[in-house]
């Protein structure tokens, strides 16, 4: 292959010749630059490419309407939230809507070792450090004319902190081993689950690098408190693996409402994970709340009681049960008695959890995880799952 039809096949080739005999390092040049062409963007947890910021609750219409108030503008952005709520997606947002032609360029300032951070944000020149082989742009130029996305800003290390307030002051940038200063054209977009103001009193972030990010914070509300939105968010979800994998799924009112009662501590993620896990245990497509997995319909309010449930030997009588005068752990008794009961429909049942579980009016799934969590072994019979 001649160097001109390299170059014709390969745009990165253009900026390199090759002489004969081929020297190491010029290849180990071009290599560095074939990797650094194929690493644009940090896809380690990226939402895929059109997601929208999905519901109907009166915090998520809010959230759409500053993204689309502060788009246009070049102010920095701090967002805010727990785990799994879709920060990434409103940065994402804000890059589509802001008009500018650059890309958008995402990085997750907790998982870079703290030794690589600064080569990886800033970039460096050939021979700054051990396997420097050639000179690379760091993330911030790759952001030239676009947007420049930090995950996980509570975890950059303090001296990185420092570095990152000068870029923003004067949007210049150093590669690590060089002395020249490059301009950078970026809007950054920063993120967060960590509560910043309690990181700058216990000293690990800076309170200048704070006030300078949070120019425009944008907080997302977890899910437990947006019920609303979580039945748009499911149609979004089984859409999407209709779209991709060709799979369908429907949920019954009853699943619908069960997932609107739990209280989703991994937020969007952990309801976009349930939706394909049960589109793959499900195959006919149809789900009920029976179908729903531990501790999602393991709520005392949600499931079926009364009289006819359990036997008649096992009901309340008043006035049996007292208070003892120095006080007794509710949580324990409590926990005791619903032990007794599950160890008596078991024995009753033959050891048939599906029978037992039907007995005491709760789904299987329910019933075993309960088993396993008071280690129930039936006297006679074992216990058949």
């Amino acid at each position: 292959m001649t160097t001109s039809t390299l170059r014709e096949d390969y745009p990165w080739a253009r900026f390199h010749s090759l002489d004969y005999p081929v020297r190491l390092d010029a290849l180990d040049e071009i290599l560095e630059d074939i990797r650094s062409s194929h690493s644009q963007t940090d896809h380690s947890d990226r939402a895929p490419a059109g997601d929208q910021l999905v519901g109907d609750s009166a915090d998520t219409r809010l959230v759409r309407k500053l993204i689309g108030q502060m788009a246009p503008s070049m102010a920095t952005v701090l967002v805010t939230g727990e785990s799994g709520t879709g920060k990434e997606i409103v940065a994402k947002q804000i890059h589509d809507l802001s008009g500018r032609e650059g890309p958008f360029i995402a990085v997750n300032c907790g998982a870079i070792p703290e030794q690589l951070l600064e080569s990886e944000l800033f970039g460096h020149e050939r021979g700054a450090f051990t396997g420097a082989v050639a000179a690379r742009a760091g993330r911030f130029e790759q952001a030239q004319g676009g947007t420049f996305f930090l995950d996980e800003i509570g975890d950059m290390p303090t001296v990185m902190q420092v570095k990152l307030l000068r870029v923003l002051e004067e949007r210049i940038v150093e590669r690590v081993g060089g002395t020249k200063s490059i301009p950078v054209d970026v809007r950054l977009i920063a993120a967060t689950h960590r509560d910043l103001p309690k990181c700058i009193a216990s000293g690990s972030f800076r309170e200048d690098l704070y006030y300078r990010l949070s120019i425009f914070p944008i907080e997302i509300t977890p899910l437990r408190d947006r019920a609303e939105d979580i039945p748009p968010l499911v149609q979004e979800f089984v859409e999407r693996l209709k779209n991709e994998q060709s799979m369908s799924l429907a949920l019954s009112n009853g699943a619908m409402r069960a997932l609107q009662h739990y209280k989703w501590p991994g937020n969007a993620r952990e309801l976009g994970n349930l939706i394909e896990r049960l589109a793959v245990l499900r195959p006919n497509g149809n789900v009920t709340e029976q179908d729903l997995p531990w501790p999602i319909v393991d709520r005392p309010a949600e499931e079926p009681a009364g009289p006819d449930i359990i036997s008649h030997d096992l009901q309340p009588v008043a006035g049996i049960v007292t208070l003892p005068n120095d006080g007794m752990d509710l949580k324990q008794y409590l926990a005791n008695i619903e032990q007794d009961i599950i160890h008596q429909a078991l024995v009753e049942s033959d050891g048939v959890v599906q029978r037992a579980a039907e007995m005491l009016g709760v789904g299987r799934t329910t019933l075993v995880e309960k088993i396993k969590r008071f280690n129930i072994n039936v006297n006679g019979p074992e216990a058949k799952h």
